[in-house]
């Protein structure tokens, strides 16, 4: 892991003018944060809390009002910067009447790549992106678990070390989450460094290195996922189902020794687990668990 930070946010500001008397709406609020590279660092906050307002902020698609973000070492405006960075929105919009190929060769072609080492990239980018049987295929038929594999064949097609990617598995059923979880997972595996605005706690204990949690544009709190969940001071035990005289007697044993029976309740845990073991004719190898 490089001794370089991949992003260093200090003290960034923005505000938004509302109507004409003079209003402003701060969205970012005196946000420092510091993401180290190769982490994969999640963005985590309700809807309104400036997630999406930073990393427009740090991508330089927005203005700040005061502060400042460099990427890699070079403010966040540079074009240095914009080259080591890739994002994906939330809900990107493609020309969809473009083949997968065509696609991610025009993004090619935007980011300067020409002739046989365009055509390498993007063969690369559409085998890592599980596209290639799909690739002459228009981007018009995709599903949306497909969408979200083409717009991170695109985005990466440039090579980039920072990945920005906003609500990655937003509308997705099981099966897409874990497709799109374990390229991001590959990202790091590669060394890049990745940025995941979600407001799903399971996606962002799943991949995450370090969780930065936003309200109202202010860090209330960050650290690793387990540190924040406070994992050490409590424990899970899974057993056959107990019935009310065995919950009884269990209570009383961990009330002799200084402890509580907190909650009882169903174990949830294999629905998604189901899911991916019962998939569709010519996926069977995709989604082993």
């Amino acid at each position: 892991m490089s001794a370089e930070p991949a992003v260093v946010i200090q003290e960034l500001t923005k505000d938004f003018e509302l109507g004409l008397r003079g209003t402003r709406l701060r969205a970012v609020d005196h946000l420092s944060l510091r993401i180290a590279a190769g982490q994969i660092f999640g963005l985590l906050g309700p809807n309104g809390s400036g997630k999406s307002t930073t990393v427009k902020l740090v991508l330089d698609l927005l203005s700040a009002t005061s502060g400042e973000c460099r990427v890699f070492g070079v403010p966040s405006g540079c074009m240095e910067s914009r080259r080591s960075t890739a994002y994906l929105p939330e809900s990107p919009c493609f020309h969809r009447y473009l083949t997968g190929r065509e696609l991610v060769g025009l993004h090619g072609g935007l980011c300067g790549l020409r002739g046989a080492p365009l055509k390498a990239r993007v063969d690369e980018m559409l085998s890592w992106a599980g596209l290639a049987e799909a690739a002459s295929r228009r981007v018009g038929t995709y599903s949306k678990g497909m969408l979200q594999r083409i717009g991170l064949a695109q985005a990466l097609v440039h090579d980039p070390r920072l990945v920005i990617l906003d609500e990655p598995t937003a509308g997705m059923d099981p099966a897409g989450v874990a497709d799109i979880t374990a390229l991001i997972l590959r990202l790091k595996a590669e060394g890049r460094t990745v940025i995941i605005v979600s407001h799903l706690l399971e996606q962002v204990e799943e991949v995450c290195d370090r969780v930065a949690i936003l309200d109202h544009g202010r860090l209330v709190r960050e650290g690793t996922p387990a540190e924040l969940a406070g994992s050490a001071s409590r424990q899970a035990l899974v057993v056959d189902p107990l019935n009310p005289e065995q919950l009884t007697e269990l209570s009383a044993w961990l009330e002799a020794r200084g402890r509580s029976l907190l909650s009882v309740g169903p174990f949830r845990s294999g629905m998604d687990r189901s899911f991916l073991l019962t998939p569709p004719a010519g996926h069977a190898a995709k989604y082993k668990p």
